[in-house]
């Protein structure tokens, strides 16, 4: 594993304190983000390893946040998994078309977490070559 600093965006708190509560169990460390501009700012500041961006966000959705979060070349390499509760096999379908590396369905299983964690940071950018 390169590397196990997360960038959890998530603006209900209930989700945001399970996700935070179970990576730091498992030895990540969790930057926390509530709104996709403050997402896209800590990024460029916190130098994540791994993105998880919920779609439905105050002010501009994870969509136009990942657009943005694309544009800064700093941010090139990092891995940008959608998390969401839109489960429907369109909604995953979007999010694979609109650039994001992988899909994590709300509510998420406390078990594989992890794992599925470990896995997107094994995997890295879906397009990094």
């Amino acid at each position: 594993m390169s590397g196990n600093r997360i960038l959890v965006v998530e603006d209900n708190p209930l989700n945001l304190k399970l996700v935070r509560d179970v990576l730091n169990a498992h030895g990540f460390e969790v930057v926390e983000a509530v709104s996709g501009e403050e997402g896209v700012a800590l990024a460029s500041s916190c130098s994540p390893d791994l993105v998880l961006m919920d779609l439905q966000l105050p002010g501009i959705d994870g969509y136009e946040a990942l657009r943005l979060l694309r544009q800064d070349s700093r941010l090139g390499g990092v891995p940008v998994v959608a998390f969401t509760a839109f489960a429907m096999l369109e909604d995953r379908e979007r999010t694979s078309r609109e650039g994001f590396d992988g899909y994590l369905a709300k509510p998420i299983s406390v078990g594989a977490l992890p794992s599925q964690v470990g896995e997107f940071l094994s995997n890295g950018r879906a397009d990094a070559g």
